[in-house]
């Protein structure tokens, strides 16, 4: 069966948002947008889109939580996911996205060409049939492992960074100030979701 309707993007950065929105628009085909993946299922709902692209590190909900939402779900658990990532893209993390129905896996940066390519065959040819979603217990541990993975990551990296700011020359501190910045943000939203699945196991 061939997806008609929307494609949804599900991406918090703006600039990223952007690319892939002005590149689907200009080869015609209809775009919603989302900025969490709380924001995706109120949409989801009304939209029913053809086909999801979602970011996984993302604020309120992420990519991980928004496909296992998606499958248990009769009236979603068909729609065709593609995650986008620059944060989860070990063999591991990716393993764990396609367990949950992901279609396809694309790293960032995004060549734009490979990209309408794979958009171009879900939209003319179809997809297989999802597999069954996980059962609850193994997506939280396998997500909570995922999680907490990316997490001694961050926490490494933030650390390197810090180190080697101390011993750089002021005009090459910028770049790796802006690198730090962002690992630290990554860090942040990491906890921040493993708080949120402690809370879901009462823990």
């Amino acid at each position: 069966m061939n997806p008609t309707g929307k494609i949804l993007i599900v991406e918090d950065n703006p600039n990223v948002l952007e690319l892939l929105e002005i590149t689907l628009r200009f080869k015609g085909y209809p775009v919603a947008t989302a900025h969490d993946g709380e924001e995706a299922i109120s949409i989801i709902k009304q939209e029913h889109p053809a086909l999801v692209i979602t970011d996984i590190l993302m604020p309120k909900m992420d990519g991980f939580a928004l496909a296992h939402a998606l499958r248990k779900d009769a009236h979603t658990a068909h729609i065709p996911i593609i995650f986008i990532s620059a944060t989860y893209v070990t063999p591991e993390d990716k393993a764990f996205a396609l367990s949950l129905g992901a279609v396809r896996f694309i790293e960032k940066p995004i060549d734009t060409d490979d990209f309408l390519l794979t958009i171009a065959e879900i939209m003319t040819r179809g997809v297989a049939a999802v597999p069954l979603p996980l059962e609850d217990a193994e997506f939280f541990s396998r997500y909570r492992e995922r999680l907490e993975n990316k997490l001694r990551y961050k926490n490494t990296q933030i650390a390197r960074t810090e180190r080697l700011l101390e011993s750089l020359p002021v005009d090459q501190k910028p770049a790796f100030e802006s690198l730090l910045g962002q690992s630290i943000r990554d860090r942040d939203e990491i906890q921040r979701d493993i708080n949120d699945l402690l809370k879901i196991l009462g823990q």
